[in-house]
């Protein structure tokens, strides 16, 4: 049933330190500055008088029309209608003189659209449904139009009933019929109204829309390219309005935000899209203290009622911390598992493996300890594990049991002393049924694998029934101190920016710039939602020596790509900083949806394409030509083509 709506209607105000009000916005006909009402008209300018969802017992005798869809149809004596607001029964008259009315509501298919006046009146005793919210009364008809009849549906509105992914976005129309994707864009729409009154009303931000068309960004992820009229010359989609916002400092607006699309060209990517949405904020004479409390505020704000409420401040860990604990640096602190350097522990160890390993720069034994391990991880699932350290890391992972007769092909376990043992069970906190899965290499490489680990055996021991991960519990992390850069992958003695190129490096590293760069710390914090990365920001370069030197001697790019940038900063610039919101993996985690494309209206497919119109499609040659350009047909689809084009009488 349409439980959302009253689970949004519950009210989504929270304190906020100087008012406190009731606000309605995804159905209110204004964005209202100070809510006089409690309801919103959910009726107003349309054809109907009431909605479907909203009648009770105290509308008894009332005449009403309703308009909606035809849920289902019961022994041609009752059908239930259904709109955004929810479910009502409506009692198909049976005497001759509605013959027409009877005619219109039993033949019309499941789901089309019908108009319906009559009036309110109770059920028989004994046929009230307590199980939906109009389950007190029903409609008895005396008017019917049929508004539109439905063909033959590629699967049925329920959400109990499976469809696959590829389907419901093929048909993504009548897939946002359902109660679960209702739900989701309609509190999408009130959080980001809630955000809007926090920013706009309460802190007097200016909503400020930047450009889509721009021009290539040095660094960060590949941008899509957008063909000029001008032969050679490209646009680019920003994949953030990061230079806007800083110019609009430059420009003294002060406070900027926008609900800003962005635009990446990553590929095939689980939990990203090509096209997405930030909240975009970018502020003057701020440090990183301000932001986070700015955004704790407005996450506390605009929280949805029927979730635990948020609690401020938000704990912080440094990046370092991050690693070393966890092996990542968004990590889900709502479980434990975390990992420990137990390096000390085998200084004199005779196991020559440990003694090689300990001898090298960074060289580290760390540790995890996985609850009750013993007891539901079987022998596949720790021969999995060490495949997967093997095969991605190419690390040796040694599992260590406190049961002897537990001791799977662990070379370690043999060696280990009496004293090592005692020390590791101390150190762990290990209990009888635990597992411990130890390996030893270079400090970051050790650190990353447990941390992948750590996720993959929670994964195996709540598929046998242990409780790890709360759904309901929303654990919010602050990362801080991020290195400023990174070796490159592909050439690890280059350098490029952690963030993104426009981060202040800390104050207390500056003079490290100059000579070991790699060790420079940066201004940039991201913020954390159960393991995932929600916003990220940063205190920006506002002189323009230092972006200059930055970019050009340590990052090697062309500065002449910045060069409007860097004349803005040479004309005042104040200091500022800012950060983005990404409100599509927001919502997915407060929403608890499967996957980001559950809290997009229209996304795209796993392979960036939209199924539902068949985009990205082809053009006509012709259509080409004022850009300039010609597509490069690779091989196979050349011949794919040509054999197209010679089927077809008008080529």
């Amino acid at each position: 049933m349409f439980c959302w709506l009253s689970r949004i209607f519950r009210g989504l105000s929270r304190p906020t330190g100087r008012t406190t009000q009731p606000f309605w916005g995804f159905l209110s006909r204004s964005l209202i500055l100070t809510s006089q009402r409690s309801i919103p008209e959910l009726s107003s300018f349309v054809a109907r008088t009431n909605t479907c969802g909203e009648l009770r017992s105290s509308h008894l005798g009332q005449e009403v029309t309703l308009c909606g869809w035809i849920q289902y149809r019961r022994q041609n004596i009752f059908l239930v209608l259904r709109d955004f607001h929810g479910l009502v029964q409506v009692v198909i008259p049976q005497d001759e003189s509605a013959a027409s009315v009877r005619r219109i509501l039993c033949e019309a298919p499941v789901e089309s659209v019908v108009q319906v006046s009559g009036t309110v009146i109770s059920r028989p005793p004994g046929q009230e449904n307590p199980k939906m919210p109009t389950g007190e009364i029903e409609i008895k008809v005396k008017t019917a139009k049929l508004l539109n009849s439905c063909k033959k549906l590629p699967f049925e509105i329920k959400d109990f009933v499976k469809k696959t992914e590829t389907l419901r976005l093929q048909y993504r129309y009548l897939d946002l019929r359902g109660a679960q994707m209702q739900y989701n864009l309609r509190l999408r729409s009130q959080m980001v109204m809630k955000m809007r009154e926090y920013l706009c009303n309460l802190h007097g931000f200016v909503d400020i829309e930047t450009p889509t068309l721009f021009k290539r960004t040095p660094g960060g992820a590949k941008e899509f390219v957008v063909p000029s009229r001008e032969p050679g010359k490209f646009y680019s989609l920003p994949q953030s309005p990061q230079q806007f916002k800083q110019l609009l400092m430059v420009g003294g607006l002060d406070r900027y935000f926008q609900i800003a699309r962005c635009y990446r060209d990553e590929g095939s990517r689980p939990d990203r899209q090509p096209e997405f949405t930030q909240i975009d904020i970018e502020m003057s004479f701020v440090d990183q203290t301000g932001i986070q409390s700015l955004i704790e505020g407005l996450l506390q704000y605009s929280w949805p009622s029927d979730k635990d409420p948020v609690v401020v401040p938000f704990p912080s860990m440094t990046f370092a911390e991050a690693l070393a604990s966890y092996g990542t640096d968004k990590p889900d602190t709502r479980f434990g598992m975390k990992i420990v350097d137990i390096s000390d522990m085998f200084r004199r160890t005779e196991i020559g493996y440990l003694q090689d390993v300990l001898s090298k720069p960074q060289g580290t034994i760390k540790a995890m300890c996985v609850p009750e391990g013993a007891k539901y991880l079987k022998r596949k699932d720790i021969e999995s594990i060490r495949k997967f350290a093997a095969d991605h890391f190419n690390q040796e992972v040694l599992p260590v049991f406190l049961k002897a007769n537990r001791n799977w092909n662990s070379l370690l376990a043999k060696f280990i002393t009496e004293e090592q043992g005692l020390g590791l069970i101390r150190l762990l906190e290990i209990q009888e049924e635990d597992v411990v899965l130890v390996t030893a290499g270079e400090h970051k490489k050790a650190c990353s694998l447990l941390g992948k680990l750590r996720l993959e055996c929670a994964d195996l021991l709540e598929a046998r029934g242990v409780v790890l991960r709360d759904p309901a519990l929303f654990s919010f992390l602050w990362v801080v101190d991020f290195p400023l850069f990174f070796p490159k992958e592909e050439h690890p003695q280059e350098l490029e920016s952690a963030h993104h190129p426009f981060t202040a490096p800390h104050p207390s590293d500056i003079h490290l710039l100059y000579t070991e760069p790699q060790k420079v710390r940066s201004q940039h914090y991201d913020l954390v939602l159960n393991g995932s990365e929600v916003g990220g920001g940063s205190i920006r370069i506002h002189n323009a020596e230092l972006q200059r030197y930055i970019l050009a001697a340590v990052l090697k790019e062309d500065v002449k790509l910045l060069s409007h940038l860097l004349q803005a900063l040479d004309y005042g610039a104040p200091p500022h900083g800012g950060i983005a919101l990404g409100l599509d993996r927001l919502m997915c985690l407060v929403t608890g949806a499967p996957s980001i494309r559950d809290v997009i209206a229209f996304p795209k497919s796993f392979r960036g394409h939209d199924l539902m119109s068949n985009a990205p499609d082809s053009i006509p040659p012709e259509d080409l030509k004022p850009y300039h350009i010609q597509v490069s047909w690779p091989t196979d689809l050349a011949k794919e083509s040509s054999l197209s084009h010679s089927c077809n009488p008008e080529s």
